[in-house]
């Protein structure tokens, strides 16, 4: 990409371009990962001392308020060199950037550490133990490795096959085969289940650890899509990758779901029925042994509950979830030791928790109201309270609650206004509450279940960057837009040196389902792009419009069939509104956005041109038909079914009204969305003689991690609209 020479008129920022690009984001370097020990004893989390992106296991003593090191490793565990391509791949599916030790387990039963590192699986035997390897990687990559429920062995996948190893014997042994041979996998999810319908996993212990629950995915029919790996020096055979892409309206994955005795070679097949065409969206073990499943239809309408006798696969349909808008995912469902189950549906336009008996009769809702339930935190059988975290006092918010399973009226355990992600230990009566608001970096607390007392604080910030940046949270504004709706937005208002307004404004947008970036979080206030474009005197604006999450179905749905109209609307609406204060120069207004946000970025500057005059767009969708399947058909159905829908969503069918600046931005070995969208709008533009700009990554994929990308991609985000907008 050529950029002017502007050095002259750049005003030093408060916020560098540096501290802009760096990870962790500042007051983040936090623990994460949390988990209790089997008995209550201690509470573990990954954290890095130094505050960098490399983590070690450390453990919490409740009773003494100190934290020490826990694993300690020599070579500092996963390093960007030493991770295998399946693993970099699993890793983009999680959006995970942390290295050292990035994964562990305790032991269901005792005080035993499952650590999967590149080199292979260790485990270390008490909390003062010393790591020992069990299985080594020299086979090849070690996949998604899980205690058994009674902590006697270790699953794990390597080669497409799932193996366990017992912990006494240290001897692996293969449970599946046939899938190298033709192609398929056993025990892995599906790119499609890991991208988009927040499945990781692709099996399943049994209660009694005699058994596993296995998926085999069969993506051989569907066609290879080749990415070349075009910045790299090398011909051979690392200068490609071969994905079994689902295009919207293509070929999934077919999918069978087995279950394997850990004593026999031959898998018994659960029936799935006749529809092949469908999603193996949730699996899990009832306590009596029975498997039960979630199957999805390809229309997303539908969603079946089955239980399935694991000795002989005969199915059993419990309930049929239908909505005439689509089937939102959840993690909601539990069953309980007395047959009954919870179950969580937006039948009523918000997502709600029902209890329901053993043969799927409704006995009564747990929750309801004009807000959702968003997490199912703890079933405390035992004394009839179920818990969960929900936005049942503002949808900016998140709080943990409790509700009798009898039924009645939720108590709220979370008191501070903002966001609240907890983990329960019922066996303890406790729960650890990581919290945070626009003016609060995350702290961590042990809190009482009984009444959220506090009982320990596990960690308070210590990043110096928080007193050396003095972030400043954005203001967060209430609108309404043409047509009433209630919409929530943020502004980053330039310092005061720049004067009283209006200023030149930016918009920094993602738009999409299943998203929410305006909420009351120490997230919105690290948008550190916005602080840096902030003490340029740029105004930063940011709208969730209709679309959007934690507002319900109806507030949702309304892109249903027609993504990239309303919320384009809702975009101007809010600009309109920044005019009207006075806030907004009209005439120098730009917008920016990354994955779906540039697909928005794009849609605002070709549908708006008199409001938008200037665009960065990264990694944008360009046309819905070459998106995947799960994503793209819950909103927009299949391409034969919708086809006006498609062209009318599509970027390329509003290219002739470009008339502002345009910086388009990709990584070349974007496996998720491909640098084709690009392409095919760079082609486009060509045919419109439509003028643009473009920087490439070629070996970054759908967002840079390397430091030096990131430095340089924000130093052209900020050239490109201080060339054009200033």
């Amino acid at each position: 990409m050529l950029r002017k020479d502007i050095s002259k008129s750049i005003i030093q920022p408060a916020i560098s371009i540096e501290e802009a690009a760096r990870l962790p984001l500042p007051g983040m370097a936090i623990p994460g990962a949390i988990a209790f020990s089997p008995d209550g004893r201690w509470i573990s989390y990954l954290f890095s001392s130094q505050g960098s992106l490399v983590r070690q296991l450390f453990k919490f003593n409740p009773q003494t308020g100190q934290s020490s090191l826990l694993v300690k490793f020599q070579d500092g565990g996963v390093r960007e060199e030493n991770i295998s391509p399946e693993e970099k791949l699993r890793r983009e599916r999680r959006r995970q950037y942390e290295l050292g030790v990035t994964d562990y387990a305790w032991s269901p039963v005792e005080e035993t550490i499952l650590l999967p590192l590149p080199d292979g699986l260790y485990v270390q035997d008490g909390v003062d133990g010393n790591p020992r390897q069990i299985v080594s990687n020299k086979d090849g990559a070690l996949l998604d490795a899980r205690f058994s429920p009674d902590g006697r062995w270790i699953a794990y996948v390597q080669e497409r096959e799932l193996y366990v190893v017992n912990l006494d014997e240290s001897t692996p042994r293969q449970l599946t085969c046939g899938a190298r041979e033709t192609g398929k996998s056993h025990g892995l999810a599906e790119f499609i289940a890991q991208e988009e319908m927040d499945r990781q996993e692709g099996y399943w212990w049994s209660p009694d650890s005699t058994c596993i629950a296995f998926e085999e995915a069969d993506e051989t029919h569907i066609p290879i899509y080749r990415i070349m790996h075009q910045g790299n020096d090398s011909t051979g055979d690392n200068a490609w990758e071969d994905h079994h892409y689902p295009f919207a309206g293509q070929a999934n994955a077919r999918i069978r779901l087995g279950v394997i005795h850990l004593d026999s070679s031959e898998p018994t097949w659960m029936d799935l029925g006749d529809e092949v065409d469908i999603y193996l969206a949730r699996v899990q073990w009832e306590p009596d042994g029975k498997l039960i499943a979630q199957i999805e239809n390809r229309e997303q309408d539908s969603l079946k509950l089955i239980r399935f006798d694991p000795h002989n696969g005969a199915a059993q349909i419990v309930l049929v979830e239908t909505n005439p808008v689509w089937i939102n995912l959840n993690n909601l469902y539990k069953p309980l030791k007395d047959g009954r189950f919870i179950w969580g549906s937006e039948r009523s336009g918000f997502q709600h928790l029902y209890l329901y008996d053993h043969d799927g009769e409704l006995i009564h809702p747990l929750t309801e109201g004009d807000w959702m339930v968003e997490t199912l935190a703890a079933v405390d059988e035992e004394h009839g309270l179920v818990y969960f975290t929900a936005t049942r006092d503002s949808p900016l918010e998140s709080h943990l609650y409790a509700v009798p399973l009898a039924g009645g009226e939720p108590q709220r355990l979370t008191y501070l206004s903002g966001m609240h992600a907890v983990k329960v230990n019922l066996k303890s009566r406790v729960f650890c509450d990581t919290y945070d608001a626009p003016d609060q970096p995350p702290v961590i607390t042990l809190r009482s279940l009984a009444k959220g007392e506090l009982l320990q604080t596990i960690f308070t910030p210590g990043d110096s960057r928080l007193a050396e940046l003095k972030l400043q949270p954005p203001e967060i504004i209430q609108l309404h837009n043409r047509n009433g709706d209630l919409l929530y937005g943020m502004i980053f208002r330039p310092n005061p040196e720049f004067g009283p307004g209006p200023y030149p404004t930016i918009v920094q947008v993602y738009g999409g389902p299943y998203a929410q970036l305006v909420k009351r979080s120490w997230q919105t206030t690290t948008f550190m792009r916005a602080q840096a474009l902030r003490s340029l005197g740029f105004l930063v604006f940011v709208l969730d419009n209709r679309g959007s999450a934690r507002r319900g179905l109806k507030f949702e749905g309304v892109l249903r069939h027609k993504m990239g109209l309303f919320e384009v609307q809702d975009q101007v609406d809010g600009l309109h509104w920044l005019v009207e204060q006075s806030l907004a120069d009209p005439k120098r207004v730009g917008i920016l956005g990354w994955s779906y946000g540039g697909y928005m970025s794009l849609m605002c500057l070709f549908q708006s041109p008199d409001t938008f005059k200037a665009a960065v767009a990264g990694a944008p969708v360009t046309a819905w038909d070459g998106y995947d399947t799960h994503y793209t058909e819950r909103y927009m159905s299949i391409p034969q079914s919708n086809p006006d829908g498609y062209q009318n969503s599509s970027v390329m069918h509003y290219t002739e009204q470009m008339q502002g600046q345009l910086l388009l931005v990709h990584g070349l070995i974007d496996e998720n969305v491909h640098f084709r969208h690009t392409a095919r709008l760079i082609n486009s533009l060509i045919r419109a003689q439509k003028p643009y700009q473009l920087m490439l990554f070629p070996d970054e994929r759908h967002g840079p991690r390397r430091p030096e990308d990131r430095i340089y991609l924000e130093e052209c985000i900020r050239d490109f609209f201080l060339n054009n907008l200033r």
